[in-house]
């Protein structure tokens, strides 16, 4: 879990400290240099240069292009190892200030760069890397989430109670830790068709996760899944000696714990549930179509089906003011958790993963409901307004969430709406953040996340290509 969220209220900028007005830090030093000097950057990409000078030349708003310099090659620039290992790609990536790798923020942290692969083959050979590297990770441990990039290492979890392994930052079961990884394959192999990271190890890492799914579902015993450990972090902790509140196996698949990193309420969670169904229906294509495997083609969409089809009967609450919604989180037993985390996977930002349509009128209910006041992470201020989350606490706004909003927008308005938010409340830095607090922006955790930064940069690349007029 990324507990390195200290809250920064002075930022030291390219050598100077920066002590006034966020909103005046651009013009008053003239949009400063932050970026990592070529000299020392990780991986430097033609093509991702080349939009970045694109979108510098054609934005009226200079500090929009500061900032998409700055954000869109964070990941490129300080986060990935590229190495080739038995003649095949591996790349470990790196969160930012953690030096582990997530099955999760790597995939979301190198996301943004497939339409670029077709432009970069050394960026197509980088990403390439990350499956690979990804996929020995499952193979080692499906339940784990980070992991290091030296296989002996002994990190300060060491002494969770569970199967903890040399070489595992964490072992939190999260399901979209299973699901991003298929999410960066399949995109990967329509976007260029190459075929060569689908090998024997692959399809066993399909394989693991068919069977992990499998297992969490529940049905006939707690499966070999359960963790606890020594902290004070209530987050942390999953109770009934580690296995979770009871639920009932209706089909759906248990997760000990959040995109967040935090403790679920309720093991059944709904945004990673259809995230799974995503997932599992694109393993199954991957399956049949590349590797001719029939028999696990079809259990991959016969479980992906049967999510489906639970997720409708089970994760659908009417609430008062804005009728029938989806719950954060239920246990097949009628108990649900009504709220939203800012994490991806979220309620919000389900169509950006293709797991609900946006026209999805209970999708629309639930994107109010989870915008509002009635959901108690969603915090308001002076600075700005956003949905957070118990890992950082009250009155911290996640600007993923506000990507997430804009991402899943179609109303010019709330586009705009969502840049000119996340352009106010970046604290003097030029970067993205954690969190900020919801009446003043100098006030962030974590100052180097590159999901963030990398996140934003596609929203704005986005919004470039669609409605660059909003850019001005």
């Amino acid at each position: 879990m990324k507990r390195r969220s200290f809250i920064r209220n002075v930022s030291l900028i390219g050598g100077a400290l920066y002590l006034g007005n966020p909103l005046s830090y651009a013009s008053s030093l003239n949009f400063k240099e932050v970026r990592t000097p070529l000299s020392k950057r990780n991986f430097s990409s033609p093509a991702i240069e080349k939009a970045i000078v694109e979108f510098t030349k054609r934005v009226k708003n200079k500090e929009l292009a500061w900032l998409f310099n700055n954000c869109f090659p964070n990941t490129l620039d300080t986060t990935v190892s590229f190495s080739l290992k038995n003649g095949r790609p591996d790349t470990y990536v790196i969160t930012g200030d953690i030096d582990a790798m997530w099955l999760r923020d790597s995939t979301a942290q190198v996301w943004p760069y497939l339409p670029f692969m077709k432009k970069d083959e050394k960026l197509k050979q980088l990403i390439a890397g990350v499956i690979n590297h990804q996929t020995a990770c499952v193979l080692k441990d499906p339940y784990a989430n980070a992991f290091y990039n030296d296989p002996h290492k002994q990190g300060e979890w060491k002494d969770d109670i569970t199967d903890m392994k040399p070489g595992i930052h964490e072992r939190k079961w999260e399901i979209d830790s299973l699901c991003y990884p298929i999410r960066l394959a399949y995109h990967y192999w329509k976007e260029t068709g190459d075929k060569s990271c689908f090998d024997t190890n692959w399809q066993n890492a399909i394989k693991a996760t068919l069977k992990t799914f499998k297992e969490q579902q529940r049905k006939q015993d707690l499966g070999p899944y359960h963790f606890q450990r020594k902290t004070s972090w209530a987050t942390d902790g999953v109770p009934m000696s580690g296995y979770g509140y009871p639920v009932k196996p209706v089909g759906l698949i248990c997760s000990a714990f959040r995109p967040s990193d935090d403790a679920t309420v309720f093991s059944f969670l709904v945004p990673s549930n259809f995230f799974a169904v995503t997932s599992l229906k694109q393993a199954s294509e991957m399956m049949k179509v590349i590797v001719g495997d029939e028999k696990t083609a079809t259990e991959l969409l016969d479980l992906g089906l049967e999510v489906e089809a639970a997720l409708k009967k089970h994760a659908i609450v009417h609430h008062k003011e804005f009728g029938d919604i989806y719950a954060f989180e239920v246990n097949g037993l009628g108990s649900y958790n009504l709220m939203d985390d800012a994490n991806i996977p979220s309620l919000l930002a389900m169509p950006y993963l293709g797991a609900v349509s946006l026209e999805d009128p209970i999708y629309q209910n639930t994107r109010k409901f989870v915008w509002s006041e009635h959901n108690p992470f969603f915090f308001t201020g002076t600075t700005g307004e956003g949905i957070g989350g118990p890992h950082i606490g009250l009155d911290m706004v996640w600007p993923m969430s506000v990507i997430a909003k804009g991402l899943t927008s179609t109303s010019n308005d709330e586009i705009s709406q969502c840049i000119k938010m996340l352009q106010n409340t970046h604290g003097g830095t030029g970067f993205m953040h954690e969190s900020f607090h919801k009446d003043n922006p100098e006030k962030f955790t974590r100052s180097w996340f590159a999901w963030t930064n990398t996140i934003f940069g596609e929203f704005l690349w986005k919004v470039f290509n669609e409605r660059p007029e909003l850019l001005s």
